[in-house]
């Protein structure tokens, strides 16, 4: 059976195959340059940037990688961009040969800030 209690996002990493774990540590750095302030962990066995609530997070699967907004509703304004890849209502597969590209995950994680920012002063 797969490991499946990771202590941190750099075990989950290692766990991984070379070309994955390529793949997500870019995703890990990206994110990480465009909100320095997240924190990152394990959530649910996966790593996960939380910025007042849940932000963004990755994984590796079997056949593909996939990225997640943590709620239901933000890829759906990016669907014409997500074209070509596979999409539930809050994850992206996407694979370490055809990743996602840097400037639409920028827009996709700087739209949750906005949206787990605007959540954080409702509830003020």
């Amino acid at each position: 059976m797969a490991k499946t209690d990771f202590k941190s996002v750099d075990e989950y990493l290692a766990a991984q195959t070379e070309d994955k774990r390529a793949a997500l540590e870019h995703l890990r750095q990206l994110i990480r340059s465009i909100v320095p302030q997240a924190e990152e962990g394990i959530s649910y066995q996966i790593p996960m940037f939380k910025f007042h609530g849940a932000l963004a997070g990755f994984a590796a699967h079997t056949n593909h990688c996939s990225f997640t907004t943590a709620n239901a509703t933000t890829l759906e304004k990016f669907r014409e961009e997500l074209k070509g890849f596979k999409c539930s209502p809050s994850t992206v597969q996407f694979s370490p040969e055809n990743p996602l590209p840097d400037d639409l995950i920028r827009k996709i994680v700087l739209l949750r800030v906005k949206e787990n920012e605007a959540k954080r002063a409702g509830k003020r």
